[in-house]
């Protein structure tokens, strides 16, 4: 008794997201990088406005009226990012995403007021115009980490469920997704209806039902 021929499997082709999904993700790539950007910039100005009050009004050293004014534009920023840049992010866990971006702030705190530390001891520029030229570079280099820690890890998307129910791109993907596993016969099998002269559909059929004479 001969043997049929099998031809080796080969996987299945992955399904590819459309390029109209990707360019959805970049819009809102670029949207989100405008909002952050616009309320760091306000947060910029209030960060320069308390640091150069804060120097002419006492007798605070540069280094240390530079985190005066940190602190302050931290926590005009948080309330910037939690209410309109982020405002659509996960808010289930409010008190760990409060400590996250407390310890990324500080961080970023540290990258900024280094820069200008450094600038005032370490090579003696310390007039008001140099002061306020590294105190904006180090607001500069402080706010490229505090973008991606904040997106990755502080105000974190809401979960994978409602990100395919609200994102066009995560629903495409998903609606790919279904239409090849059932291309290729990976769907469960159902108990279909008989189909009446008609074309109607007609009485349902039982499996291995033989038919009678």
């Amino acid at each position: 008794m001969g043997h049929g021929s099998s031809a080796p499997r080969t996987a299945p082709p992955a399904p590819r997201v459309p390029q109209g999904a990707l360019r959805q993700r970049l819009r809102g790539l670029a949207r989100e990088a405008v909002r952050f950007g616009a309320v760091g910039g306000a947060g910029v100005l209030v960060n320069l406005l308390v640091f150069n009050l804060v120097r002419h009004t006492t007798d605070l050293q540069v280094v240390r009226a530079s985190i005066v004014a940190t602190v302050v534009s931290i926590v005009f920023n948080y309330v910037g990012f939690r209410y309109f840049t982020y405002r659509d992010r996960d808010k289930s866990g409010r008190t760990k995403e409060m400590s996250l971006f407390l310890l990324f702030s500080a961080i970023g705190l540290v990258i900024e007021n280094g820069v200008l530390y450094t600038a005032t001891y370490g090579f003696g520029w310390d007039t008001p115009l140099q002061s306020n030229v590294f105190k904006f570079v180090g607001i500069g280099v402080a706010t490229l980490f505090r973008f991606w820690s904040y997106r990755s890890w502080v105000f974190r998307s809401p979960p994978a469920r409602d990100a395919v129910a609200g994102d066009p791109a995560a629903r495409a993907a998903s609606f790919l997704e279904h239409e090849h596993e059932h291309e290729h016969g990976h769907e469960r099998p159902t108990v279909g209806r008989a189909m009446g002269p008609d074309g109607r559909p007609g009485g349902a059929t039982r499996i291995g039902a033989g038919r009678r004479p």
